[in-house]
């Protein structure tokens, strides 16, 4: 199997990404890409909350001409969605685009796959292949009676073979599908066949809830085999969340720091401080710092200090008081109300001291 570390190495604007670089976040805009002042401001949110990649929609004419002033505008990588239509695809290069989606499939005559592939080889610009469950070929529907990881990577093969018989290799490749165990196998599957950077992501995941669940469960199996060089969380809802989601996703699998760690015990019957409120406070506030370093926030006396002891900075609580912990000793006992504060104290010391 092929994992990140030995996947062809892709340049995508200033990024790049396979061969052993680092996993990169990628959303998808949800405006009017015609509307370019909104589309502007929805990237710049993405930008302060992480994303590193960002792929917008080019359905018509208009949207791929908006594309030259919105990357004017932007820090980061742009992406076009392209289906169909060929002449998007030449529009959305000429207009900046730093890469491309499309389908050779789904763009029809095979003098337009060239003109694409010609286009994208001039201005030196990557192509994703994006095969998706829900729009496999009939033939392979037909031969496998069902969705199956095969199909799915037999689709995206073909695909990269379309581009391959153009002597055109600048590729991503990217397979999804909503069945996570299907997902999984796919991406395995394909692993062992070719060496071309992935795209990973578990497609129509749904609303913020349980979309989130399904995705962290699939990204983590996927990404835990070594696979997976770009990442999407897919959500129903304000793209940022898709950020939000794959930073914590990416830093639970220790491939990315996510500022301050922040860990906190499930509570029980032996809590005896308000221990829900102080770890929704302590991570609002921990959010506000820039520091590679775990806070632990403990309710029981029972595991709480040990627990404490293993993180940079821990708070056990007991009846109404609480210690604070820093590097394994005990600094000081305070009361429940205090905590916070010298947490803050705590972090403001190390913030400063980094800094200086």
């Amino acid at each position: 199997m092929i994992t990140r570390e030995h996947t062809r190495t892709v340049r995508i604007g200033d990024l790049l990404i396979g061969g052993g670089n680092p996993v990169r976040i990628q959303s998808m805009t949800n405006t009017k890409t015609e509307d370019v002042a909104a589309t502007v401001e929805q990237i710049h949110r993405l930008e302060d909350a992480g994303c590193e990649i960002i792929r917008c929609a080019v359905p018509t004419m208009e949207a791929a001409e908006a594309l030259r002033e919105i990357r004017r505008q932007i820090r980061i990588p742009l992406v076009a969605d392209i289906h169909f239509d060929y002449r998007l695809a030449i529009a959305a290069i000429e207009a900046g685009a730093d890469k491309i989606r499309i389908n050779p499939g789904n763009i029809g005559a095979p003098e337009h796959v060239r003109a694409v592939v010609e286009k994208a080889r001039e201005h030196g610009i990557p192509i994703r292949v994006g095969v998706n469950a829900g729009s496999l070929e009939k033939e392979i529907l037909e031969r496998d009676g069902r969705v199956t990881p095969e199909g799915l990577a037999d689709s995206a093969l073909r695909e990269v073979r379309a581009l391959e018989d153009l002597s055109f290799e600048n590729i991503v490749i990217s397979i999804k599908s909503s069945n996570v165990p299907i997902a999984v196998a796919a991406h395995e599957i394909l692993a062992e066949k070719t060496d071309y950077p992935l795209h990973v992501g578990i497609t129509e995941a749904g609303t913020p809830r349980r979309g989130l669940v399904k995705s962290a469960v699939g990204l983590g199996a996927i990404l835990s085999r070594g696979l997976g060089d770009t990442v999407r969380v897919s959500l129903t809802g304000d793209p940022v969340e898709e950020v939000r989601a794959a930073r914590e996703i990416l830093a639970a699998m220790g491939l990315a720091r996510n500022g301050i760690e922040v860990v906190s015990c499930p509570t029980c019957g032996r809590t005896q401080i308000d221990l829900i409120a102080l770890a929704e406070q302590t991570e609002r506030l921990t959010a506000a710092y820039d520091l590679p370093i775990k806070v632990a926030v403990m309710g029981c006396v029972v595991n709480g200090p040990g627990e404490a002891r293993e993180a940079d900075l821990g708070i056990a609580g007991g009846r109404g008081e609480g210690l604070l912990i820093r590097k394994g000793e005990i600094v000081k006992k305070l009361p429940e109300s205090e905590l916070l504060g010298a947490l803050k104290e705590e972090l403001d010391r190390l913030s400063k001291e980094r800094k200086g």
